[in-house]
């Protein structure tokens, strides 16, 4: 794994620690909160990942936070679909 990459799972993996929630709701809330013109519109086959995903609402994240997660991905390369880079 990529150090850049491990830094960012090991800060999500704390931050959802800290606060009682899985990673997967912890980044749905991050881009619930960052942008009133985001929304996510994540996919499931099951029920309890259903679930999973409602709680999401209910994840307090700061403004600080969201900081946080964005000055790690701004360290990061993407590969995205169809080949493109982002960054």
């Amino acid at each position: 794994m990529h150090a850049k990459a491990k830094e960012l799972l090991d800060l999500l993996h704390a931050m959802a620690e800290e606060k009682g929630c899985t990673m997967g709701q912890l980044s749905l809330a991050w881009m619930i909160n960052k942008d009133p013109h985001i929304i996510p519109i994540p996919g499931t086959r099951k029920l309890a990942r259903l679930k999973e995903n409602f709680g999401a609402a209910s994840v307090a994240i700061t403004a600080e936070e969201i900081a946080s997660i964005d000055a790690k991905l701004d360290t990061m390369t993407f590969d995205v679909f169809g080949g493109h880079a982002a960054k």
